[in-house]
């Protein structure tokens, strides 16, 4: 059965997070004064060294982000992300470079792609580009 949510989880995650993460947690959230929910996905990345190095020592984790992905079904999705941090040899603090959320948003990069292309939304400034609004046509 465990296969069978790491391959559902590959499917529902951006591919970068599905693979270098392990999905920790799940909660949903009612969201006040709607009849909506907001899904809360909690990933960890794994516990593999930045470029598979073996002189690094595990040293926690960095405070989490919180992501806004592509919505469940209906639901709106958060993605609560801890990255690990490691120490080398001398002390110093060594992580991975993650590209999780488009510069300038806490939208995740596909996300921003889908809402730029579809919506004519500029996640730069948050702002949808005039010419795509119906009205405007």
């Amino acid at each position: 059965m465990d296969n069978a949510y790491k391959l559902l989880v590959s499917y529902i995650l951006p591919n970068e997070i599905s693979e270098s993460f392990d999905l920790v947690n799940v909660a949903e959230e009612k969201l006040r004064g709607k009849d909506r929910i907001m899904l809360h996905l909690y990933l960890d990345e794994k516990a593999t060294p930045p470029d598979d190095r073996t002189d690094l020592k595990p040293n926690g984790f960095y405070p989490e982000s919180n992501v806004l992905d592509f919505p469940i079904r209906e639901y709106t999705t958060v993605l609560h992300v801890r990255r690990r941090r490691w120490l080398d040899a001398k002390g110093h603090a060594v992580s991975r470079d993650w590209q999780l959320a488009a510069e300038g948003t806490r939208i995740s990069p596909e996300f921003a792609a889908f809402l730029k292309e579809v919506v004519g939304l500029d996640p730069d400034n948050c702002q949808v580009a005039p010419e795509t609004l119906p009205h405007q046509r």
